[in-house]
Formats: structure tokens, sequence, C-alpha cells
């Protein structure tokens, strides 16, 4: 008998944090998927099975994780798909769309629930880049990180880069080979860790990104150890 599948229909009809962050990560690693009978559907396939897992009991949903593995050589991923017209009618109506990779525009987050789908965003679609270079002044190897949003289109990293400037003085947008950084220094980044984590004992997050932010603001003593 085959299982009966549920999810939250009115998930993304009300902000709150949990909602604020999964747009977010849905934002950075969402598909959504039209199929010739009409039927609608979002998909999320990534290589951290526990968040995924997270973000399917967030949803409300009971639909099967599957295994995934295109190429011997990749990390093994877990990949999501949950039908819903409602669902996907809302994320229409928040700004996100199929094929939205280069098109993207940031959605129109409440200041309350900013942090949360910050945070989501970085977790889908941002790294943090951690070294040692030679300061030829002070004669002596120093650490710098630096920490950047990937995206396609660059009009969003401009939109995000102007909603964060109450909390990173900087940041500049660089292009790559598939798109586009919005990438910020050791101090912005540092207040944007401190942005994005403040609420982590409640909130969702990556915790593989989380320690590696944690990592490199102990090695910059920005924190204790």
């Amino acid at each position: 008998m085959p299982m009966h599948r549920t999810v939250n229909q009115d998930f993304f009809k009300k902000w709150s944090p949990e909602m604020a962050y999964v747009l977010g990560f849905f934002a950075a690693d969402g598909t959504m998927i039209e199929n010739r009978r009409g039927g609608h559907y979002l998909e999320l396939e990534i290589t951290d099975k526990t968040l995924l897992y997270r973000i399917r009991d967030l949803l409300g949903s009971n639909n099967k994780i599957s295994v995934r593995r295109r190429n011997p050589e990749w990390k093994i991923a877990y990949r999501l798909q949950i039908g819903s017209n409602a669902i996907f009618g809302d994320l229409l109506k928040l700004g996100i769309s199929p094929r939205k990779s280069k098109i993207i525009e940031l959605p129109n987050v409440p200041e309350d629930y900013l942090s949360d789908f910050v945070r989501g965003y970085f977790d889908g679609d941002g790294h943090v880049a951690i070294g040692r270079y030679w300061r030829k002044d002070r004669e002596k190897w120093q650490w710098e990180c630096s920490t950047r949003f990937c995206s396609g289109s660059k009009k969003f990293l401009h939109q995000l880069q102007k909603t964060l400037k109450p909390y990173c003085r900087g940041g500049y947008i660089c292009d790559k080979n598939r798109g586009h950084e919005l990438v910020f220094s050791r101090l912005d980044s540092f207040a944007l860790f401190q942005f994005m984590y403040h609420n982590i004992p409640s909130g969702v997050f990556l915790r593989r990104k989380f320690f590696s932010l944690q990592k490199a603001f102990r090695k910059l003593r920005y924190l204790g150890t």
C-alpha cells in the first residue's frame, strides 16, 4: 500500500525564523519543477544528510529522501522532492522561480528574519576561506579569512550587499567562471558571523560551516579558545 505523502502546505505563507532559513537555503540550492502534466515540485539535493532531514521535518513532510551518486568521485548526495501546487505558488509570490539561477532577486525579507534568511543562503551557497600570507611590513605570517556568497545573479548579490550594509561596512563582488561572488574580508566576516549565528541555540544551521567560521576566528583571535 503506497504511503500517503504529507507536507505543511502553508509553510511559506507566514514568516518565521524556520521559514526564512528554508527560504534562504532554497533560494541558494533549490529547484522548482513543473512537469508536462501540470504537477509542481520543489527539490533539494545536498550532501549533508542531517540538515536535509531537519529541513524535511520543518516542512512537515514525510517524503522519502533518496541517495544520489552520479559520479563515483563525488560525495554522496541526498535528494528530497516534494509535490505541492500551494508551496510552488507561494515560492513564486516570494520571488523564487524555476530556472532562477541567473535572474533571482532578493526577496523582501522582514528585518526580524533577515539573519535566518542570510544564514540559510550561506549554508546553501556560501563558504569561508582561510589561509596565511606573508606580511612584508611585519616580516611574519598572518592568518586571513573571507566569507563568500555565490550566485549566478549579480543583481541578487548587489541587493544582498546593500541589505547587509547596517551589519557589514564593506564587501565587493567579483566575477567567476560560473557566476559571481560577494566577498567580505575578515572584519566584516566576523560581524556577519555574529549576525547570522546570534540565535543558533534555537535556530537551524549547517554545523560544518559554523565550525569553519568559528575555527577561522579563533585563529584570528577574535574568539577565545
